[in-house]
């Protein structure tokens, strides 16, 4: 289902008790891969990393990205020749409760994985996920290119782009000359089974339909790229393939849903009650104040396609239908780990 380069295949994931890092471990472990992690315990309670018992299928370490010193020892012990960098602060309200924490993770943290490739005499391809939002975002319809300027506005989304300064920046001066070739990926809201964390759409209509209340919806009209969490995954594994063959492979890509899947807010929470059943409904929070959030973000995902043939596999409907069918089968107490590669071969398959 994952192609046959990553058997064998010494990876590090950064951020691997995330959400995003477990969906990713998952199918390196099923594609044959040696897996370490590196990474803080998982953020939420409950946690997708172990639910589905992943700390025994990986060579798991529990470091954080700001720490250079223990970072460089356990790339020093896992010779990595593939990294894929998921390790942040991935919440924008967090950014504006704690932008300096924020800032150290995300900027610092990309820093402190960079130092350690250029170090190393064994990676050969990097992936570092960044954020749909690293744009100078003008709330214009169109969608935004790789080519558009970097600004995020807030904490996190300005981190963000930092990180991808920082990458330019190593890239150009170090890792270039030496052949290591690097892409960031900029992925749009992804929703999946297993995402716990706060302040999320998906997350919060999950906890209010389980606990038999009406969803509060915070912008119902903001426009966002809304895609299954293992469309961008296949992406990252597609681009760290394809540049590990051939350098100049290697960029800087948008990974979005097609057009008619950017939808609002609302229509995300309208398609979910009507997917959940059970009486489902939502309704709009009347705030007349708060942090801003960006109302309008599309991705133009044209340069993977023509580069890489990626395309999106799953319409916004099917992503919900299998992100309810994920919490179904964890609800009734069956395995997470078994609806979670039934998942993978029903998207792959």
């Amino acid at each position: 289902m994952v192609s046959s380069f990553y058997r064998g295949k010494r990876i590090l994931v950064t951020g691997h008790t995330g959400f995003k890092g477990a969906w990713l471990c998952r199918l390196l472990l099923e594609a044959g891969a040696e897996v370490t992690g590196y990474a803080l315990e998982p953020p939420t309670e409950p946690s997708l990393y172990e639910l589905a018992g992943l700390a025994g299928e990986l060579h798991a370490v529990t470091g954080d990205i700001r720490d250079l010193e223990h970072l460089g020892r356990i790339f020093a012990q896992a010779r990595p020749e593939v990294v894929f960098h998921l390790a942040a602060q991935p919440i924008v309200r967090e950014g504006y409760r704690d932008p300096v924490g924020t800032y150290a993770v995300n900027v610092m943290g990309t820093v402190h994985l960079l130092e350690c490739v250029r170090r190393s005499d064994s990676v050969r391809s990097v992936i570092n996920v960044t954020t749909d939002k690293v744009y100078d975002n003008r709330e214009w319809a169109w969608p935004y290119r790789e080519s558009d300027r970097l600004d995020g506005c807030d904490p996190y989304s300005n981190s963000k782009s930092c990180s991808e300064l920082v990458t330019h920046s190593y890239l150009r001066s170090f890792l270039g000359e030496r052949g290591v070739a690097v892409s960031t990926m900029r992925a749009g809201n992804v929703i999946g089974g297993g995402d716990f964390a706060p302040d999320r759409i998906v997350p919060d209509c999950i906890r209010s339909a389980l606990a038999g209340e009406r969803i509060v919806v915070r912008s119902p009209h903001s426009v966002r790229p809304y895609q299954h969490v293992l469309e961008p995954l296949s992406a990252y594994l597609l681009v760290a393939e394809a540049q590990a063959a051939d350098v100049s492979a290697a960029g800087n890509y948008n990974v979005g849903p097609s057009d008619e899947d950017i939808i609002t807010t609302g229509e995300l929470a309208e398609l979910f009650c009507q997917l959940w059943g059970d009486g489902a409904q939502w309704r709009s929070l009347e705030q007349s104040a708060g942090p801003h959030e960006a109302a309008i973000l599309r991705l133009d995902s044209s340069r993977l396609r023509a580069r890489l043939g990626w395309r999106p596999r799953w319409h916004i409907g099917r992503a919900l239908e299998e992100t309810i069918r994920w919490v179904e089968a964890w609800q009734s107490g069956e395995s997470v780990q078994d609806e979670m590669n039934r998942e993978i071969t029903r998207y792959f398959g």
